[in-house]
């Protein structure tokens, strides 16, 4: 019964779960986010130029493509993240418990994972890359599962647009770490001994 179910949820190419099994566990987290407080990430990755490795080297050879991305995958994200393959040369890693912030450095480890490990073929190297678009899902948004995979793949395309083999997101929330009554404080502290510095130099004259 366990090989049936996970027959069921893994893609037989790649080994990754699939898309039948992505969007179950893409809900699940959704509503713990909802639940918990704490924010679910999307990543969605797409193979840069994968027609033309179809095309130029045969569907075998991107067939191997696409499972030595599967294992650069694994080996590069975290142990709580869910490595999945949406379909075609498209990825996706599910990031429980991330906030946007936490997810670049995992999507900028990946991209650069593919970059820097070519697919020996025939005593050859081929070269891959892929780009990556992160969307966030924040408690009390009023977003489906399937407009924050549109958000994600937004962010995607906006990495091919852009040259392709790059990271991209929404624009980080913008921390205040120093309170304006706290910048008020420091300016009369410094402000206070700089004038003071130069009442006495002007008393050393």
């Amino acid at each position: 019964m366990n090989e049936l179910s996970e027959l069921v949820r893994t893609d037989q190419l790649t080994g990754l779960a699939n898309y039948r099994y992505f969007c179950q566990a893409l809900e699940q987290e959704m509503e713990r986010t909802q639940r918990g407080g704490q924010p679910t990430t999307l990543i969605m990755l797409d193979v840069d130029y994968f027609k033309k490795v179809n095309d130029n080297w045969g569907h075998e050879v991107g067939n191997q493509a696409l499972i030595h991305i599967a294992g650069l995958m694994c080996q590069t994200v975290r142990r709580l993240d869910i490595p999945c393959r949406y379909g075609g040369e498209e990825f996706a890693v599910i990031l429980p418990n991330t906030e946007l912030a936490a997810s670049i450095p995992v999507a900028e480890r990946l991209r650069k994972a593919i970059e820097e490990t070519p697919l020996p073929v025939a005593e050859q190297q081929l070269s891959l890359t892929a780009s990556l678009g992160i969307s966030s899902y924040l408690l009390g948004e009023d977003v489906s599962l399937e407009e924050l995979v549109q958000r994600a793949d937004h962010y995607l395309y906006q990495a091919k647009q852009e040259g392709r083999n790059r990271v991209r997101h929404a624009s980080l929330p913008k921390v205040e770490l120093v309170s304006r009554d706290e910048k008020d404080a420091l300016f009369d502290l410094f402000g206070g001994a700089g004038n003071n510095s130069s009442e006495a130099g002007d008393r050393d004259d």
